[in-house]
């Protein structure tokens, strides 16, 4: 699976800002005192943007800017042969930046992507507009033997999925995740206290609460939430 494969399969804008949002809720919940998540969302993370990102402590990583023109999507497999750091120039490959519009061309040099040189961190990239009914990226000849990584780095954001989500959390975190719990985020529902003690008896509402709504994932008991209960 390449990008080509990926533009096919992610879900449109505000689909995808929901997941991300629904993952990032989901990490502060399984593990409310850890200073480096898994998946992360930012509502502040930029004037007019915010940050989804993966990080997985092992140099790979992937990156969603969501602003007012879109979304802009980089990921970065260290182990890719498309890697800037695999190539004779420390380039990026030939064809993944070219040809990203000018509304997304800041993230393009965004530091926080790339090295202390300047070089981004990128083997795929991709990006939506609006106003485009589908998934956008550059032309690219891929090498003979591996490809860009996009399959793996992406999977949990193309499956899209609760099941999905309990199989990568029950490996990640080595303990059983309550299916129901995970569904009830994937919906969107207002977070409640009964689903935080399903998903992780360990901690509560009250406890991660700020950080959860840090998420832009709603809360029970906010203006315009609702009511929920747990499925």
């Amino acid at each position: 699976m390449t990008v080509y494969d990926l533009a096919r399969r992610l879900p449109a804008v505000p689909d995808l800002r929901a997941l991300c949002r629904a993952l990032a809720a989901l990490d502060v919940v399984l593990s409310p005192d850890s200073q480096d998540r898994y998946h992360l969302y930012d509502t502040a993370w930029a004037p007019g943007a915010e940050l989804a990102s993966k990080r997985d402590g092992a140099g790979n990583e992937y990156s969603v800017v969501f602003t007012a023109a879109g979304a802009y999507v980089r990921g970065f497999d260290h182990e890719s042969p498309m890697s800037p750091y695999a190539t004779d120039d420390d380039e990026p490959w030939p064809g993944v930046l070219d040809a990203v519009p000018g509304v997304f061309r800041e993230w393009v040099a965004e530091p926080a992507f790339s090295d202390e040189f300047g070089t981004p961190y990128v083997t795929v990239c991709l990006w939506r507009e609006h106003g485009d009914t589908a998934w956008r990226h550059g032309d690219i000849t891929f090498p003979d033997r591996g490809d860009d990584g996009a399959g793996w780095l992406f999977a949990l954001l193309t499956d899209g999925t609760a099941e999905a989500f309990r199989e990568w959390a029950r490996d990640y975190y080595e303990r059983p995740i309550d299916l129901d719990a995970v569904r009830h985020f994937y919906a969107g529902r207002p977070l409640t206290a009964d689903v935080v003690t399903a998903l992780n008896p360990a901690t509560t509402l009250a406890a991660v609460a700020e950080h959860v709504a840090a998420t832009g994932y709603p809360l029970s008991g906010q203006p315009g939430s609702g009511t929920s209960s747990r499925p």
